[in-house]
């Protein structure tokens, strides 16, 4: 995957994710929904910025073929990138929402199993199209 093409991946992930979550939270959450979304959207930057380190360094370890992947590896690449987000993720969703540390643990949590999920089927997604659609088009 080019950088141009990982940018795109990453992009396209964050706005799926954010479309999902915001409006999630605000059907089912008393918070305010533009500090929520403030708070997603900066996790999601957050978020964008460590998923082009991850896959840049899992793709270096398992190799580049990623239409290969199984299950097991994608539920692991997903499960991998969830931990090292949850150390980042907990210090500011406990600061912007004003929550102790087991409310948003609990939180982060749901979040984490959300991910993990939504990962395995956008990558899986995303990896399927762009192997059937291979022309130029996609390769940025």
């Amino acid at each position: 995957m080019s950088i141009k093409e990982r940018i795109f991946h990453s992009i396209l992930f964050e706005v799926i994710a954010l479309i999902i979550l915001i409006s999630l939270s605000k059907a089912f959450t008393d918070h305010n929904p533009a500090t929520v979304s403030g708070l997603a959207i900066s996790l999601s930057l957050t978020a964008m910025l460590w998923n082009y380190v991850y896959n840049l360094g899992f793709d270096k370890i398992f190799g580049a073929e990623r239409l290969s992947r199984g299950v097991v590896k994608r539920l692991g690449h997903g499960v991998g990138f969830e931990i090292g987000l949850l150390t980042v993720s907990m210090p500011m969703i406990m600061w912007v929402l004003d929550r102790d540390f087991i409310s948003v643990f609990m939180i982060n949590i749901g979040l984490s199993l959300f991910f993990v999920v939504y990962a395995v089927i956008y990558n899986w997604s995303y990896d399927t199209i762009r192997e059937n659609f291979k022309p130029a088009a996609i390769e940025v």
